[in-house]
């Protein structure tokens, strides 16, 4: 993002984290605080590949991440999913003019439901160490009477889905107001709206995928529910056994658009490419990609080698779709080719589990790409012209 600092705005890469205690933390990536002069460096080590003495020669020494100093806001309850969209400023058309949110969803707990939380990322984004986050810059969309497991958002934040121990429903993030897509006793853990915008990818607890049409009309309830005591479903080893809990198929779905997997669904990743191709996981570790077109039929492609028995860890697409990557409960990291379903890669570098993973977004990875060619392109030339002057 571009970011206001003390020399003017600066191009930094960010990482945004979501606690268990409810709190977000925000780490700059490679320039270490250029230009931002209040924080405290931490060391970021490499991971792979594992230096012998005969590469060191060959290696580079791992950069710092930086975290601010200034006070980042803390949400009610654990945060259970944080995504980044932009929000077109009013009256404007111009790409450039977009500026950066995030969506958090907290899980809930016992004082109250969970709620959805848009913030305006460019203000949080404002070092100034005698400045506090304003809390203007930080909407509470809604509260719901219920666990909120996981949620998504179209890219210009008009709307979002969320998954609970209840159902899927759909939030407009302008008014408030929300609507049941889906109502289920079975837990929705993981969901994807696809990038037409004109569907939502369910994965529920019971290990059923539902694909549900957000064009058609659905059943309303209050968006703002009073808050309440309850306890949030527990998310523990039981998790990944298959359960009998039904599944409530309202008129916008049928039983063509679902499938069944052998266990709890643990992610799901719409292709861009095509969105009728979807990756999805289950908590017994198998991974298939699926059609939509002939779901019925089952899988068209399925990902061996995958470790997993009770955990939520999300799979990661490259921009280019070519392969994707998921940690494992024997803490191994491992990338497979999307399309001929082959093991590529595999190495354990941690003594934890990577629940999370993610590539390079693609927007930079494009940018490295074009200027790397540039590099090669003027050594090439350069060399042919050291060549040309010596020969004359």
């Amino acid at each position: 993002m571009d970011v206001q600092t003390g020399e003017g705005l600066t191009d930094t890469d960010f990482v945004l984290a979501g606690g268990a205690d409810g709190s977000l933390s925000i780490f700059e990536v490679g320039k270490v605080g250029q230009g931002l002069e209040y924080g405290m460096k931490c060391k970021a080590d490499r991971v792979w590949p594992l230096l012998n003495e005969s590469q060191l020669e060959c290696s580079e020494v791992p950069g710092h991440i930086w975290r601010p100093a200034q006070a980042t806001p803390r949400m009610p309850s654990n945060i259970s999913r944080i995504k980044l969209f932009g929000k077109q400023s009013p009256g404007t058309e111009d790409e450039s003019s977009r500026t950066q949110h995030m969506l958090v969803s907290t899980l809930g707990c016992e004082r109250a439901g969970g709620s959805l939380v848009v913030i305006n990322l460019v203000e949080l984004l404002n070092f100034n160490p005698n400045r506090l986050v304003l809390r203007r810059n930080i909407y509470e969309i809604a509260t719901f009477n219920c666990t909120i497991w996981t949620a998504d958002c179209e890219p210009d934040g008009s709307r979002a889905v969320i998954g609970t121990n209840l159902g899927a429903a759909l939030v407009d993030l302008e008014t408030g107001r929300a609507s049941w897509l889906l109502r289920s006793k079975s837990d929705v853990l993981a969901q994807q709206l696809v990038h037409s915008g004109n569907a939502v990818l369910c994965g529920l607890r019971n290990g059923a995928i539902v694909t549900v049409d957000v064009r058609e009309k659905q059943e309303a309830f209050p968006a703002r529910q009073v808050r309440h005591r309850m306890r949030p479903s527990p998310l523990d080893n039981t998790l990944g056994k298959s359960s009998k809990q039904s599944l409530k198929l309202s008129r916008n779905m049928n039983s063509s658009h679902s499938t069944k997997m052998p266990s709890s669904i643990a992610s799901l990743v719409s292709l861009r490419f095509d969105d009728q191709y979807f990756l999805a996981s289950s908590m017994d570790g198998t991974v298939k990609l699926y059609d939509q077109r002939i779901i019925q039929r089952g899988a068209v492609q399925s990902y061996e080698g995958h470790v997993n028995s009770h955990t939520r860890m999300q799979l990661g697409v490259d921009p280019s779709e070519r392969f994707f990557m998921s940690g494992g409960e024997d803490c191994n990291l491992r990338i497979w080719s999307i399309k001929s379903g082959e093991l590529l890669f595999e190495d354990k570098f941690s003594k934890t589990v990577p629940s999370t993973v993610c590539w390079r977004n693609a927007e930079r990875t494009l940018y490295f790409s074009c200027a790397l060619i540039l590099i090669v392109i003027f050594s090439i030339l350069l060399t042919f012209s050291f060549l040309l002057l010596h020969r004359v």
